[in-house]
């Protein structure tokens, strides 16, 4: 057999050149071949992949068919360019190996992400299983709205992050996928049958390992992510006729759909018969509405429910110094003071637990939750500073656990504080 040879390498720029890769071996050989390698949490993968490190960060590079992989690459960027959650596109290379091309397609490794097995093969995570249901019935909404047709909708080819006690979906694999203007009810139903297909097969593969919770059963979990999405379908996507007069329904519309997420781009008004009466018709793009919202107020880059949480905070703050006052007080200023009294000195006091892969929101959102704890078992509002030394304290007791169980060959992660059961 002989070496394959790169044939071309294209690279975005503000990212490695990756010219010290091994590229003149198989993927299945740069192993032994590279100190760049490193090992992360990954799923199934019908494909040889690899992840190799630089300054911190990880990139998984994926060999495909000739041709296959650079498609797969353009659809990302279009996904990425439209907003929609999943992993970022890097570059894409073409190596030949005993006359044949091959595609190589390279992504920057979604840091703090999870493959649906790591959620249920790891102790601490339980809290998380049953989310699975909304998670990807928000994601498949999500990217129908778009225009975009998965074709091999799984738990394989997504991977979870932690947000804020919920999970956030992301699209890893889109070999199969393609992008429209807009789908039809019969690309959308293809999409669910695929998808339902392939969840079914993944439980009952993973039920033969571990149990699953009764909220996960084998047979029904696909169809209750399909009821879900089409709850959420309808509600995104419903026309309701309102009277001319009726304007405060536009804006209880609209905030109904923010509070989902879902950020309102245009309110198409279509007057109905003699005029008396206009249908109403929004268009969404994307849930981001919240993590804009709070980028804007304080420059913090969050995930959707992280920033929903942090803004409740914000507005939480809000009432207290606006009781101080005596006096109203606009949700800039109160974003302001919000930052510069309590995020930051936050941020400061959990440095201990901050490192160049912490995702510094959600360790933020984890510490709220145990605030809330707190205070609910006290039946007051213990503050901030004592939930950061109770939190500091847990943490601590799970790192010596997890060492413990290290010395007897149990890879369990660190969980979540007591109480935070969802």
């Amino acid at each position: 057999m002989s070496q394959p040879a790169l044939l071309n390498l294209h690279v975005r720029p503000g990212h490695p050149d990756f010219l010290d890769l091994p590229w003149q071996f198989p993927l299945s050989q740069w192993a032994e071949h590279s100190t760049r390698l490193v090992e992360v949490q990954r799923g199934l993968s019908r494909h040889e992949v690899v992840f190799a490190g630089y300054d911190g960060a990880i990139y998984a590079i994926k060999e495909l068919p000739a041709q296959v992989g650079e498609r797969e690459y353009e659809l990302l960027r279009e996904l990425e360019l439209k907003q929609m959650p999943s992993v970022v596109p890097v570059g894409h290379a073409r190596v030949e190996r005993d006359a044949e091309e091959f595609s190589i397609v390279i992504t920057r490794f979604l840091d703090g992400s999870l493959p649906y097995r790591t959620l249920f093969m790891h102790r601490g995570l339980e809290r998380y299983r049953p989310r699975l249901l909304g998670t990807i019935a928000g994601l498949l909404v999500h990217l129908h709205i778009s225009g975009f047709y998965w074709g091999d909708c799984s738990l394989s080819n997504t991977l979870f992050r932690r947000d804020a006690g919920a999970l956030q979906a992301y699209v890893v694999d889109v070999e199969t996928s393609e992008l429209h203007e807009s789908l039809s009810n019969g690309q959308r139903q293809h999409d669910l049958l695929i998808m339902e297909e392939n969840v079914t097969g993944e439980l009952a593969d993973l039920s033969m390992i571990v149990s699953l919770p009764e909220t996960l059963d084998v047979y029904t979990t696909a169809q209750k992510i399909t009821q879900r999405y089409e709850q959420l379908w309808k509600e995104v996507t419903r026309e309701e006729l309102i009277a001319a007069g009726e304007r405060y329904r536009i804006r209880e519309r609209v905030r109904k759909l923010n509070t989902l997420g879902f950020t309102v781009d245009e309110v198409e008004l279509i007057p109905v018969g003699d005029g008396s009466q206009l249908r109403m018709r929004t268009i969404v793009t994307d849930r981001n509405y919240h993590r804009r919202q709070l980028h804007s107020l304080t420059g913090i880059v969050a995930s959707d429910v992280q920033a929903r949480e942090m803004l409740n905070d914000i507005n939480a703050y809000k009432a207290t110094l606006s009781r101080e006052l005596n006096s109203s007080l606009p949700t800039s200023n109160a974003a302001y003071r919000w930052l510069d009294e309590v995020y930051q000195p936050a941020i400061q006091q959990l440095a201990p637990l901050i490192d160049p892969h912490t995702d510094v929101p959600e360790l933020y959102c984890q510490v709220l939750e145990h605030k809330w704890y707190l205070s609910e078992r006290a039946k007051q509002d213990v503050g901030m500073e004592k939930a950061i030394a109770d939190y500091l304290r847990w943490y601590q007791e799970q790192k010596a656990v997890q060492a413990i169980d290290g010395a007897k060959g149990d890879e369990g992660k660190l969980g979540e504080p007591a109480g935070n059961d969802g």
